[in-house]
């Protein structure tokens, strides 16, 4: 493979952060505001809170802050003129959202920023995630340490055009960490201030052993730092989800650790013994098989969800990076790849022993069977535990397995209701739960991911009802027949999504994006 930066997986869940091309400055018609005053006329609101719909709404917006929500009217009744809100003076505009839906922009908690050999430019993925409404994004990481930290600067000051950026590492990351390893405590404790004063969010961790995940926790929470961890199965032996919560973990992302808390006879998974965690059909493969290693609704499985609920612990799943396993030959056909996955980020999705997620190399119907059970054991136990009162948020993990950045993001909306979710509950999991989750550790109210006054202007904006099919959140949009004219057509799709108050027209974005495909296409024709 020529010119490629291999992404290896080995005995640790450790991403090798691959070279990136940052995005280049916003661009004259690159989104438009923000305003002095932005009015969105007449929309229906879905304000993320879980609470119903209700419209026609004014939503008044001043430079990046809403202001006011004003009812001004009912449905099917023509709206009294007198009652609306009047633009001021300024630089003003209206946009007419009659007849229109409106939510918050999605949080999404599991991102990565492609690179090297998937999707070298940034400009790729952060024009697929606002396309699809996401506002905000958490890198687990986005890419290199100090890298990243100059992007979120950009994004912050609205330079490039990009979702808002939170940034969290893995411990050992940074310049001035080459060629060390965090071996004690100490090292631990020293690394996080480290990551501190860098201007680092927070922890994403792996599973560590007790001393050294104590460690990194401790200093975490009293810097005010998040955590979440991706507790491979290399580790995850002596350090799964219930232990690192215990020991002050407030989130767990994946799947990883959560099974293994509550094992009915078993202490560790019982692998077959030619098992091999270097080879990813191995490693993959297997971990489906833990679906019978619980009992749902057993006292192991109910001691769990009552202390994950006394912790106010965050699972952040992200199915649908592993939904590819249930059936592979799906994912791999979507109907988003032709025109908006660059085929160097098609050929790192096919099977291959050298990129991470390509674990294609003899995948059986019997692994699809397996993952589909397992996949109802653990959507159970999500859907048990929201009931409950517990958080659950969104996360993507795209760039790996055949998930596309932004279009995974809303396959994982699907995935939530599939587990039982109502659409309410799963749109208040990509917002205002996934803005809960940033704020928590900074102990502080959220500053987006609910539409209300007083909060940033980060809304998007639909021409169909989410609600009533999350498909048309999709860029590709959903397929309906139109009995006009007896013909199928696409419907939906995000019209704008605004951030900080600017205003990005989402169709635009993925005309951008398929620009960039057909270059890359053409570019390698005449090789």
């Amino acid at each position: 493979m020529k010119n490629q930066l291999l992404i290896v997986f080995l005995l640790s869940p450790l991403i090798l952060v691959a070279q990136m091309i940052g995005a280049p400055d916003r661009k004259s018609g690159e989104g438009d505001g923000p305003y002095d005053q932005l009015i969105i006329r007449g929309a229906t609101l879905i304000d993320g809170t879980g609470g119903p719909p209700a419209g026609p709404v004014d939503i008044i917006i001043e430079k990046n802050k809403i202001v006011n929500i004003v009812s001004v009217g009912v449905p099917k009744i023509e709206i009294n003129e007198s009652r609306r809100p009047k633009l001021g003076v300024g630089r003003t505009k209206e946009i007419d959202a009659h007849g229109k839906y409106v939510m918050p922009g999605i949080v999404d908690l599991h991102v990565h920023t492609g690179g090297v050999p998937k999707a070298p430019e940034a400009e790729y993925i952060y024009k697929l995630w606002l396309a699809h409404g996401i506002t905000t994004v958490r890198g687990v990481p986005t890419g290199e340490l100090e890298w990243s930290l100059i992007e979120r600067t950009r994004s912050a000051k609205n330079q490039i055009v990009a979702p808002r950026i939170i940034l969290f590492h893995r411990p050992g990351s940074g310049k001035e960490w080459e060629g060390r390893q965090i071996l004690t405590p100490a090292d631990a404790k020293e690394w996080v201030q480290y990551a501190k004063k860098k201007g680092v969010d927070g922890l994403k961790l792996g599973s560590y052993h007790p001393q050294i995940m104590k460690s990194l926790l401790d200093e975490a929470n009293s810097l005010d730092m998040g955590s979440t961890a991706h507790l491979g199965q290399s580790g995850v032996a002596q350090m799964n989800a219930l232990d690192a919560a215990r020991l002050g973990l407030t989130s767990m992302t994946h799947f990883y650790g959560l099974f293994e808390s509550m094992y009915e006879n078993n202490d560790v998974q019982p692998w077959p013994i030619d098992i091999n965690y270097g080879d990813e059909q191995h490693r993959f493969g297997q971990v489906a098989r833990q679906w019978n290693l619980v009992k749902p609704g057993s006292e192991k499985w109910n001691a769990l969800l009552h202390e994950f609920l006394e912790m106010d612990f965050y699972i952040n799943p992200t199915m649908t990076i592993y939904s590819a396993g249930r059936d592979v030959m799906a994912a791999r056909n979507a109907d988003w790849h032709n025109k908006y996955t660059l085929p160097s980020q098609m050929d790192f999705f096919e099977p291959s022993r050298l990129n991470h997620g390509a674990y294609w190399f003899d995948w059986t119907t019997e692994d699809e069977v397996a993952w589909k059970k397992y996949y109802q054991v653990w959507m159970q136990f999500l859907n048990e535990y929201k009931n409950r009162g517990g958080k659950v948020t969104v996360g993507s993990d795209s760039g790996f397995i055949y998930q596309l950045y932004g279009f995974g993001t809303i396959l994982e909306l699907e995935m939530l209701q599939e587990a039982g979710f109502h659409p309410l509950e799963v749109i208040r999991a990509a917002t205002m739960h996934g803005a809960e989750e940033i704020f928590k550790p900074l102990k502080k109210e959220i500053e987006f991911g609910v539409i209300r006054p007083g909060l940033l202007a980060d809304i998007v904006i639909l021409d169909e009802n989410p609600l009533q099919n999350l498909k048309t959140l999709y860029g590709t949009g959903a397929v309906r027949l139109n009995d006009k004219v007896g013909k199928p057509e696409r419907v939906g799709g995000v019209l704008y999504t605004i951030k900080d108050g600017i205003i990005y027209d989402a169709k635009k974005l993925l005309r951008d994006v398929e620009s960039m495909v057909i270059k890359q296409k053409e570019e390698r024709k005449k090789h």
